[in-house]
């Protein structure tokens, strides 16, 4: 597909949108509200992957281990993380396969599991949120280095980290690959230099870490603890969105590139919490081990824990310096991540809910400004109570995502494919959407205590539980009928004899841009007939022509309307 660079202004039949020259270039856009076409998806695999993983730098993994360690004690926290990792790996794998084979982002991929067209505008907040709550955190973390180090008060602190990483978001997905490639292998270096350092001189820490018993009466496993571990960790499991926005970049499966393709997306994927665990437990055993010196409060701070932990490899005088720059390198490499993918999901649903689009960059703006409020609001000071609450809804949202792939998708009760486009939607699919919010709103009852404390404790998994069951109760019940409002007619079909996405380019007739085939649908309205997903997105006048065909929505129980334009999966 041809870069739309010289689509400076880009006039939506109908709409009267008007873009400025850099909302048009895909460049920065990043196709933030597109399907990424094969064209733009040259990076090899591993790259991506690379890419992907770097973000999983955050330090925000030390501070959430290290504060429910120290709150229910190791062998509690211990297994609570891993039933967590656990979870988090399993409801990954689709999720991430989905994405890579057909190019979309988290927003995208949602749309069509289930949620419909504006089911999807709520969990286009909650992955908002995700960004900037994990962007409010990692900030925190980097404004409290900045006090320790160089003695800037945080609330300037705060200031200096969200605006610093504004300029790489800025040009998207090429300046994220350099940025995380070049930074690895030495934030990989000190990552590790503090836990080798540890177990050669002081081995005992590790023993202490693991009989910890915190706060609670004797030591052993509470089933208690347990879920509140647990629930706190799986407030990370809307982190497959950030993987998969970069996800979405793989090139095409081939014979040729299959085994490195599956080596990056499972990697990338769901891998990224493998990480993400051993950095909890990280962060929970250097807690442990600095807590009789630097007390409960400052014992949970990253910069706290480095400084300490690098005090045994490197001279007095290069510690802090050190542990400052560690800090400072982790919180950018993830912080652009947060900002970068806060930047598609606002773009996402500002775009479906004011039919505009004023350009990828508006909306980091935006998602930092939030960030920063609540950073100068003191979240840090609340991380468990708004990690475990805040995972009520991220579970929910995911279980019903997974439901649609694994079960709906194979047992032919949903397309199966994803369908991403507003001109062959439905606008509210009651599957996923319903799945959702019946699920949230019994374990956010349960988190509250409704239920009793046992079931406060695992509400997430409250949560799970009836999102993954509803999901193809409901689709079943329905009959499918809510996931396409019209089949796609559009020539050439959207996948090549051989099964793959089409490469076949046709002009949009609103923007007059080439675009390929899975990013456009036929349109009654539209000069020659044929629109992009995005003119069509930000059309207000069209009334949904397209989708009165005077039959009804698709009725996926019929042997005709069950078969899917596009092929299977």
């Amino acid at each position: 597909m041809a870069e739309s660079t010289d689509a400076a202004i880009v006039k939506s039949r109908g709409g009267g949108a008007r873009f400025r020259r850099w909302a048009a270039k895909e460049s920065i856009e990043d196709y933030s509200l597109r399907f990424a076409p094969t064209t733009f998806r040259r990076w090899a695999p591993m790259m991506v992957a690379s890419t992907a993983l770097g973000g999983i730098a955050y330090l925000a993994d030390y501070a959430i281990g290290a504060s429910v360690v120290l709150a229910n004690g190791t062998p509690s926290a211990l297994i609570g993380i891993l039933l967590a990792a656990a979870v988090i790996f399993i409801t990954g794998i689709p999720i991430a396969y989905y994405s890579a084979k057909y190019a979309l982002d988290m927003d995208l991929l949602t749309r069509g599991a289930g949620f419909g067209y504006f089911g999807s505008t709520l969990t286009s907040l909650i992955y908002a949120s995700f960004t900037f709550i994990f962007f409010a955190l990692e900030g925190s973390i980097m404004a409290q280095a900045f006090q320790l180090g160089l003695h800037i008060p945080l609330p300037i602190g705060y200031l200096i980290t969200s605006l610093m990483v504004i300029p790489i978001v800025i040009y998207g997905m090429k300046a994220l690959t350099k940025l995380q490639a070049w930074t690895q292998p030495i934030w990989l270096l000190i990552f590790v230099a503090p836990l080798i350092a540890l177990a050669v001189q002081q081995p005992e820490a590790y023993s202490k870490f693991l009989a910890y018993a915190g706060p609670s009466e004797g030591s052993g496993v509470h089933l208690l603890g347990v879920g509140l571990a647990a629930g706190v960790a799986l407030s990370l499991i809307a982190q497959i969105g950030e993987q998969v926005d970069y996800l979405r970049f793989m090139p095409p499966l081939t014979p040729a590139n299959r085994w490195s393709w599956w080596a990056a997306v499972l990697s990338a994927g769901p891998g990224w919490v493998i990480l993400g665990a051993v950095k909890q437990l990280s962060g929970g055993l250097l807690a442990v081990w600095i807590l009789d010196q630097v007390g409960q409060a400052a014992a949970v701070e990253p910069i706290q824990q480095f400084t300490h932990g690098l005090g045994l490899v490197l001279p007095t005088w290069a510690v802090l310096p050190v542990a400052v720059f560690f800090v400072v390198l982790s919180q950018i490499k993830i912080n652009v991540t947060n900002a970068y993918s806060g930047s598609l999901s606002w773009s996402n649903f500002f775009s479906r809910v004011l039919h505009a689009h004023p350009g990828r960059v508006v909306w980091i703006f935006l998602n930092v400004g939030v960030a920063l409020a609540l950073m100068e609001l003191g979240v840090f000071g609340f991380l468990n109570a708004v990690l475990g609450f805040y995972s009520n809804v991220a579970i929910a949202w995911i279980g019903a995502v997974v439901a649609d792939l694994v079960i709906n998708k194979p047992m032919g009760w949903s397309p199966s494919y994803i369908e991403f486009k507003r001109a062959h939607l439905r606008s509210v699919n009651p599957v996923g959407f319903g799945s959702m919010v019946i699920a949230s709103v019994f374990s956010i009852l349960a988190f509250f205590g409704v239920f009793g404390a046992l079931m406060a404790a695992y509400s997430p998994f409250l949560a799970l539980v009836i999102a993954f069951v509803l999901s193809p109760v409901l689709c079943v019940a329905t009959k499918g009928k809510y996931y396409l409002a019209r089949e796609d007619t559009l020539e050439p079909p959207m996948l090549d004899e051989t099964g793959a996405l089409s490469v076949a380019v046709l002009r949009c007739g609103a923007c007059d841009t080439d675009y390929e085939r899975p990013d456009l649908a036929a349109c009654p309205v539209t000069e020659g007939g044929v629109v992009c997903s995005l003119c069509c997105s930000l059309n207000s006048t069209c009334g949904d022509q397209c989708k009165k065909p005077g039959d009804g929505p698709v009725d996926l129980a019929t042997p005709t309307a069950a078969r899917a334009p596009v092929g299977g999966s």
